[in-house]
């Protein structure tokens, strides 16, 4: 099975003030951190980088080693045209575990968890408390609705009818998302 990893870091970073993919966090570009963790995951390829705001100044500052980046000329209809756009970018995987950018602490042991349970499972998604969160698995018919997917909304809606298995993974990572200076100071 083909797997592909995708990362979503299109967004201008409107409530962080600015690029919050290339805010520093302990001397690296924030977006770093999900990238690297995607790509140390050895049986997910391709991987793809979904950028819009800032792309050129991202491409400059972060290293991707491996990863491709596409720009999403929709990017400000929100994180559905950056789905529909990687997803593009991905060509014919079987399935893809999508991530956020904004997410510097997911692991490469989460991702490898969804991995796992992509091959008996077409949805797979990791909470954290219960609380739903990413990385997020979907096989290729779930990828397919992508098309659907309008504004800035994820695979949400399209997964209510689902049956998505969860799988409890505190112990694995902290799924911290960072969305404030705050939250990145305190970091």
């Amino acid at each position: 099975m083909t797997v592909g990893g995708l990362i979503l870091a299109a967004g201008e970073g409107r409530r962080f003030g600015g690029t919050k993919q290339l805010a520093d966090l302990r001397g690296r570009p924030l977006l770093s951190y999900a990238v690297e963790a995607m790509l140390a995951v050895p049986a997910v390829a391709p991987v793809v980088v979904v950028l819009g705001h800032a792309a050129d100044e991202i491409r400059s500052a972060v290293a991707f080693d491996g990863a491709e980046t596409v720009v999403c000329a929709g990017w400000q209809e929100g994180q559905s045209a950056s789905l529909r756009c990687g997803i593009d970018a991905l060509g014919a995987v079987d399935a893809a575990v999508i991530m956020l950018g904004d997410q510097p602490f997911i692991t490469p042991q989460v991702i490898a968890a969804v991995l796992d349970q992509l091959d008996r499972h077409e949805a797979v998604r990791a909470t954290y408390g219960g609380v739903p969160g990413h990385p997020v698995g979907l096989g290729r018919r779930l990828l397919a609705r992508a098309a659907e997917l309008r504004g800035d909304v994820g695979f949400r809606d399209l997964l209510a009818g689902e049956p998505v298995h969860a799988f409890e993974a505190s112990h694995l990572c902290d799924p911290t998302d960072i969305d404030t200076r705050e939250e990145l100071a305190g970091r």
